[in-house]
């Protein structure tokens, strides 16, 4: 979608398909599982009890499968009765799992407990297809284990010479049918993930066979990060060009090269082969694009009411991933931060920083809002900056438009609690960010920028704002200890039995070869064993770390907690409780957190320089004695009514209106308010007014 868009400035005719939807489509339909149950069935395979039962019951899932799919589309709204009735749903494995649905979603969530339900069907069958037909099937990875750690390409190579799976005979007639709909000089598959390579390659073989004359380019995360010193020749059977970081100029180039306007020495960042080798040309004179010129992400040609809305846990925060529709948008280009020290700071996505305005941004939702339908918005960040933020709130409250919208963000003390009342005010409602390892000692190692207590006070501006909170957790980073991995585990104890984070998820630390842990390892203590240089890929790192402990015996017991804290059970639990092995006791005070947070005093000493925003309407003053007057101004969820002194009535007028959100004004600095008081009261600063601290909790914020 985003380089749709860009080509679309270029006059650069374009056609997009999301293959992965089209195949799920198809793959979960009447027609495709009869044809599947039929081929199981003439199969002399031995299958498990689970498929037994499956197949057993295939009239059962033939008749519910497309009405599922529509329900899960929210298109088929009604058929959510019948679903939390469980007299339709033919159920096998996955439900045993089931948790309590009225503990859930409570006595009227019809929509949100079917929709869970409806999951557990797709995933049963899902099950099915893994065991009986085709082993590499998953909904959202495919084949992912052939693109891990492959610094050879033997293992892909030999699997795309074998005959297709089931899945593939699907993806490859979908293909065959769109391209009888468009002439394609160029085709681009994008490889985000190890998860989409298996798939990506079996596209590039297909047209290879079968329309030769068709150039095929690959590039996406997967290239960015994995392919840097790709040599493999072979690679070049499938494609004809490998491009590396922001697409636009390498694509452009491409174009102008296929269309004898440019000579191959001057591509940009592209891979191809020449005489049998694999070369590297970077000779392009012009430089990369900017970010405020690439456009508006396009979805035409993308059937965007056809996605599924599914609902795999009941955690609220976990189904803005999966449930719902939303625009995707990038407020700045790379990381503003760029110093963690496990992240690849070192490549292009990370380390060129370019952000946009808030008018540009808005611009571009309202673009987006005009050409889908949908007004959500995932803003898919490295780390959303906070000023940005703050100055994109104020634009959509400025155009008054109703939106929901997401990002992700380093948990740093700029979201006062002000900031992110104002944030939720314009429709943000989630974020997510990384806590990491939630010990300060390792956090400072990491350069993270974060202490464990600022990132609790962050935590609890978000949740008393409304917005929720899911916080990346990471053990096993060099040198953390056991005591370490407990002390951290207890610290996120306390996170969610204070309430102020509500998702979570651990994974285990991966050394890159381009993150500074990579570049320098003797500066973290640790050694790299492995995987040794290859043809292929080249990204992750095996290490030794003997300063830390053996961090995979703590997997099961980290994530285990985890998930049982989600559903808000298990703080009463020792900690020991979770592991079937000795574990030291923490030395966290049970209460450090709270302490925390209760300790939250703003001490900004910039606070001069900050905007006042004022959420409510016009005020309006009436006689209440003599000496007093009577304000009165309406917020959108209540009326505000308060006493004042007369000699503040013009001062207080002057606040409000100043402060109010227009698209014809920009917020005045606090310093500005704060001068104009004095003038009336110069024994007292405007801060400290009992009447200010009555103002800033009811819609006056310093931002």
């Amino acid at each position: 979608m985003y380089l749709k868009g860009f080509l679309n400035l270029h006059q650069v005719e374009s056609y997009q398909l999301d293959l992965g939807l089209e195949v799920i489509l198809t793959l979960f339909s009447k027609k495709k599982l009869a044809s599947l149950f039929l081929e199981v069935e003439n199969s002399q395979e031995e299958i498990s009890d689970n498929s037994f039962r499956i197949l057993t019951l295939k009239e059962e899932y033939l008749a519910c499968i497309d009405p599922v799919i529509r329900f899960l589309q929210n298109k088929n709204s009604t058929l959510a009765y019948a679903i939390v009735e469980r007299n339709i749903l033919p159920q096998a494995s996955r439900f045993n799992e089931l948790s309590d649905l009225e503990w859930a979603f409570g006595a009227i969530g019809i929509q949100d407990k079917a929709k869970h339900l409806a999951t557990l069907f797709l995933q049963d069958l899902s099950d099915f297809i893994r065991e009986t037909t085709d082993p590499f099937f998953g909904f959202n990875r495919y084949a992912e284990r052939l693109g891990r750690t492959a610094t050879s390409f033997d293992d892909l190579y030999q699997q795309l010479s074998k005959q297709e799976t089931f899945t593939d005979t699907i993806l490859l007639e979908i293909l065959a049918q769109k391209l009888t709909t468009f002439q394609a000089d160029l085709v681009l598959i994008s490889i985000p993930f190890p998860g989409n390579l298996y798939s990506g390659f079996r596209i590039a073989k297909f047209l290879k066979e079968n329309h030769p004359k068709i150039k095929i380019s690959m590039g996406g995360g997967f290239p960015n990060t994995e392919l840097r010193e790709l040599k493999d020749p072979r690679v070049f059977d499938f494609v004809d060009f490998i491009t590396l970081d922001s697409g636009e100029r390498p694509v452009l180039n491409l174009i102008e090269y296929l269309n004898g306007k440019r000579k191959i020495e001057t591509l940009k960042r592209t891979f191809v082969r020449e005489n049998g080798k694999v070369n590297y040309i970077n000779g392009a004179l012009e430089k990369d694009f900017g970010f405020t010129e690439l456009g508006t992400p396009d979805y035409t040609d993308i059937a965007t009411e056809n996605y599924l809305s599914v609902l795999e846990v009941t955690n609220p925060m976990h189904r803005l991933w999966s449930d719902g529709r939303w625009n995707k948008l990038t407020m700045a280009h790379g990381c503003y931060w760029k110093k963690c020290s496990f992240c690849d700071i070192s490549l292009d996505y990370i380390s060129r920083y370019e952000p946009l305005t808030a008018v540009i941004i808005c611009d571009r939702m309202q673009e987006q809002i005009n050409t889908t339908g949908e007004t959500g918005f995932h803003f898919v960040d490295e780390a959303a900056p906070p000023s940005l933020m703050k100055e994109l709130a104020i634009e959509i409250l400025k155009r008054k438009l109703k939106i929901t919208w997401w990002a992700n963000i380093r948990f740093e003390s700029s979201f006062t609690k002000d900031l992110c009342a104002l944030l939720a005010f314009s429709g943000c409602v989630a974020v997510s960010g990384g806590l990491e390892v939630a010990s300060n000692r390792l956090l400072e190692l990491m350069e993270k920028g974060v202490s464990v207590e600022q990132v609790a006070k962050v935590c609890n501006h978000f949740t008393e704002s409304g917005i929720l909170v899911h916080a990346y957790l990471m053990y096993g980073f060099p040198t953390q200890t056991a005591q370490e991995t407990i002390d951290s585990l207890e610290n996120v104890r306390q996170l969610f039995e204070l309430g102020i984070v509500q998702s979570g998820f651990w994974h285990q630390f991966a050394m890159t070869t381009h993150s500074p842990v990579g570049k320098n390892p003797k500066k973290y203590k640790v050694e790299i064993i492995g995987p040794g240089t290859g043809d292929f890929a080249n990204n992750d790192l095996f290490h030794a770390d003997k300063y830390g402990a053996n961090h995979e015996m703590y997997s099961q017991g980290l994530k285990k907690s985890l998930y049982n804290y989600m559903l808000g059970i298990g703080f009463d639990f020792e900690l020991s409780y979770w592991f079937d092995f000795k574990i030291p006791k923490t030395n966290i005070n049970p209460n450090h957190l709270f302490h925390s947070i209760e300790d939250d005093e703003d001490k900004d000493k910039n606070i001069g320089l900050k905007k006042v925003v004022f959420l409510g309407s016009n005020p309006e003053f009436y006689d209440s004695n003599d000496t007093q007057l009577l304000c009165r101004y309406e917020l959108r969820n209540e009326t505000v009514e308060f006493i004042l002194p007369k000699n503040l009535h013009h001062f207080i007028d002057n606040l409000l209106k100043k402060s109010m959100i227009s698209s014809h004004l920009e917020p005045t600095k606090f310093d500005y308010f704060n001068n104009e008081f004095k003038k009336i009261n110069s024994s007292q600063e405007l801060i400290s007014l009992e009447l200010w601290r009555f103002l800033n909790s009811k819609g006056i914020m310093l931002v």
